[in-house]
């Protein structure tokens, strides 16, 4: 799994990502395999009850079973309807029902199987490990004599607070914040990632993992979690779907199939003494096989695989959902928050432009600007010099001189030149502050700055000014760096597309109004929020969920936990704090806050899902009446032969194949409600209308020639 963001990676890279993505989830016919022995397992009736549906097939299933072992000792299968059937009849019918419930099953197990080797690769990481646990730990004490103050235990033994000591070669034993030092990390076994991260205290990328190295330096780390409560921990439970709690839309809709189950069993019980009325006898194999093709089988069937492989495409893009509730939730949000920097902007900003005053040639100004950045560590300080040189101005790779570095109080850096010359880039108000320690800038060139100033504000960029003193005493402003924030490719598509799903998006910032409008504007964000503080974020949040919105929101800080718990779906990055992974209810382990667009993707495609299957499941039924119900009759109401549109073979191989189409449907869509239904960036009016038509009118269509072409196969079986 690769940590390169959308906006960065080559669309081969993208490609490539794609490709591996789509192997990754997939269906093919070595999980179904592998699937069989857990969907035997699941036929355990106690396991079965939880779904309602599925349980009455199950008990059908038996129930036929029962009867197709008796009737030789009840002189052979009755008639149903006014019309005798084959003595191999009932069999079918049962090896059929059971076959229903084992299809019904598979689908969960393979949903589930897929998580199961990323929870036992996540395994070998829980391996008990050695920690060097401080007693009275000072962060004064010299790490040669804190060695004698740590005491070695098994990372079993750590408790809630404890304070470790880890070296470059060591393992973390346990999840917790760095409280001191720096150190490169292989968090390889967590994200799959082989790039080394770095983590360091006093920041919002202090959390450390359980289970990830340390290759250099040393960090003292105080445990946050519980044995047997880690980060690891709960990721196993979750992507095997062991501590998987149904959604409150799914309880809902196993209710409601629920209650069609049972006013469709009242109605199958009514019809055999409506039967007798009619001096008709309507076998039970039949009324069972009519109340199993009543009852929604398919959508009961399917509906918990839909559900775990929802959750599994998310760990598919690295985000780790802690409950199927924020994946639906990701679903209906109506309001996305982005954080301006390194999600909507590269973050770093970049010298983009030159602009000189008046009286100063561009040479000038450029070489002052790429020798006061020479040894500027930064990105804007990298980029300057680097676009000196793509303009033709090649300062070298080093320069004499005393290097004034930049600092919070004087907001500015430079250099001083040995021939008495120093050159000063920064803010502008501290620049001139520099300049007038000496003389005071003349008014004209005061309002040709401001005009630089000002338009190179308005369009979202920062403006360094750069001026230099001589050793003649000449003062002089040469000119401005123009630092632009650069918005990522394709982003204005992406929010375009949120836009058509009725998903509005604020750019939250801690910019000035005019540089947030200008950022905004061009990443088509449909609004922004300018100096945002932790508490603007927490209003803002309040405010759009009394309008009834559903809020999404990434954050990685301490800082951003209180508004991470008020969304409703709060993305914390892996690199953040654990406050804030706590207070989230997914994380993302590649630590891309622009993957808030996918998650939301994919909490659509799940509940996009679940309705066109749910359409197609109540649609399908509609053939099965044809097919069943002239059956049950039509040896005493010739009339109701005009119901069998369908034109098949004989009652029985009638109901036989409309039994054998409603198991093998349900093998059928197992690869579609593993991968879900493609989701398109549509409104709600237009993608309800989409479902009706292609799994709506498809649900009434593939059933009639299904079963017709069944029971052509049936037909020529002899006693059919």
């Amino acid at each position: 799994m690769s940590t390169t963001t959308l906006s960065q990676a080559t669309p081969q890279e993208l490609e490539k990502s794609h490709a591996k993505k789509t192997m990754a989830t997939a269906f093919n016919f070595a999980q179904l395999l592998n699937a069989f022995p857990g969907a035997f397992r699941k036929l355990d009736p106690r396991l079965m009850w939880r779904n309602p549906v599925m349980f009455i097939v199950e008990v059908g299933a038996a129930l036929t079973t029962i009867l197709a072992v008796a009737e030789p000792f009840l002189g052979g299968p009755q008639s149903s309807g006014g019309t005798p059937v084959p003595a191999s009849f009932t069999w079918g019918i049962a090896v059929w029902l059971w076959l229903t419930v084992i299809f019904a099953n598979l689908a969960e197990s393979v949903a589930e199987g897929r998580g199961k080797a990323q929870a036992d690769s996540l395994r070998k990481t829980r391996t008990s490990t050695i920690a060097h646990r401080v007693t009275g730990y000072e962060a004064s004490v010299d790490p040669a004599a804190e060695r004698s103050l740590t005491q070695e235990v098994s990372s079993a033994e750590l408790h809630l607070g404890d304070i470790l000591v880890v070296v470059a070669g060591e393992l973390i034993p346990g999840d917790g914040d760095i409280i001191w030092g720096i150190a490169s990390i292989d968090e390889s076994a967590i994200t799959g990632e082989s790039a080394p991260v770095v983590r360091e205290s006093g920041g919002d990328r202090s959390a450390v993992t359980g289970g990830t190295r340390v290759l250099s330096d040393r960090i003292v780390v105080i445990v946050t979690s519980k044995p047997g409560e880690t980060f690891v921990d709960r990721m196993i439970g979750l992507v095997e779907g062991a501590s998987r709690q149904k959604t409150p839309n799914e309880i809902a809709l196993n209710i409601l199939l629920a209650s069609l189950s049972i006013i469709f069993v009242i109605v199958t019980l009514t019809l055999n003494p409506i039967a007798s009325y009619s001096a008709a006898t309507v076998s039970l194999p039949v009324l069972i096989a009519l109340l199993v093709c009543l009852i929604p089988t398919t959508i009961g069937a399917l509906l918990s695989a839909i559900d775990i492989a929802g959750m599994d495409r998310l760990v598919q893009h690295n985000v780790l959902a802690m409950s199927g509730r924020a994946v639906e939730a990701a679903g209906d949000v109506t309001t996305l928050l982005l954080d301006k920097t390194g999600t909507i902007t590269y973050g770093n900003r970049q010298a983009s432009e030159f602009v000189q005053l008046a009286d100063v040639s561009e040479q000038e100004l450029i070489r002052a600007a790429a020798l006061s950045s020479l040894s500027d560590p930064t990105p804007e300080g990298k980029s300057i010099v680097t676009l000196a040189d793509a303009q033709g101005v090649h300062v070298g790779t080093s320069v004499d001189g005393v290097i004034v570095p930049f600092t919070a109080q004087t907001r500015m850096s430079g250099l001083d030149l040995p021939d008495g010359t120093q050159i000063r880039k920064g803010a502008g108000s501290a620049v001139l502050a520099w300049l007038a320690e000496d003389e005071p800038t003349p008014s004209s060139v005061l309002i040709e700055l401001e005009t630089h100033v000002e338009h190179i504000s308005q369009s979202g960029g920062t403006p360094l000014v750069v001026a230099c003193k001589t050793s003649a005493g000449v003062n002089q402003i040469l000119g401005v760096v123009h630092l632009k924030d650069v918005v990522k490719e394709g982003l204005s598509e992406r929010f375009a597309e949120l836009r058509a799903m009725g998903i509005r998006t604020i750019m939250i910032t801690g910019d000035n109004p005019l540089t947030a409008k200008a950022i905004a504007a061009e990443a088509g964000v449909d609004d922004y929020l300018a100096e945002a503080t932790p508490e603007d974020k927490l209003a803002l949040i309040r405010r759009e969920q009394e309008g009834g919105n559903l809020v999404a929101m990434t954050g990685d800080g301490t800082n951003d936990a209180p508004a991470l718990a008020q969304a409703d779906v709060g993305v914390a990055m892996n690199t953040g704090t654990s406050a804030a992974k706590e207070a989230g209810n997914m994380v993302d382990l590649d630590s891309d806050p622009s993957k808030l667009i996918d998650i939301v993707r994919i909490g659509k495609q799940l509940l996009i899902t679940r309705g066109a299957l749910t359409t197609f499941s109540i649609a399908n039924d509609i053939a099965k009446y044809f097919a069943i119900i002239p059956a049950m009759f039509m040896g005493v109401f010739p009339g109701l032969a005009v119901l069998n549109i369908m034109n098949l073979h004989s009652p029985s191989s009638a109901v036989l194949s409309a039994i054998i189409f409603n198991a093998m449907i349900i093998i059928i869509l197992i690869p579609l409600a593993l991968r879900g239904v493609k989701y398109r960036p549509l409104s709600a009016s237009k993608i309800l209308s989409r479902n009706l038509l292609v799994y709506g009118l498809g649900g009434v269509i593939a059933p009639f020639i299904g079963i017709k072409l069944i029971d052509l196969i049936i037909s020529v079986i002899p006693g059919f």
